[in-house]
């Protein structure tokens, strides 16, 4: 199973209660890091402050289930705006 694949089942239930939608989850190597990209929606507009929410969810389930051996950076952003 990929590691986007076994990141999404994590995390996907928690975005989604806490009236998220999770648009997609990518494991990307730029720039000599490794990112965990999460990008999530809401009926509405999604600002700073919804990432952080986000990050703050999921973070803990993360560390918890340790789904990735190497270093990384995670990075929530919204599906509008992109990622940077």
């Amino acid at each position: 199973m990929k590691v986007e694949d076994v990141v999404t089942n994590l995390i996907k239930d928690v975005i989604e209660e806490n009236n998220y939608i999770l648009d997609s989850v990518e494991y990307v190597y730029e720039d000599g890091n490794n990112f965990l990209r999460v990008v999530i929606d809401k009926n509405g507009i999604i600002d700073i402050d919804d990432c952080v929410v986000v990050s703050k969810l999921i973070n803990p389930i993360l560390d918890d289930n340790d789904p990735i051996s190497d270093n990384y950076i995670l990075d929530v952003c919204s599906k509008e705006k992109g990622c940077e």
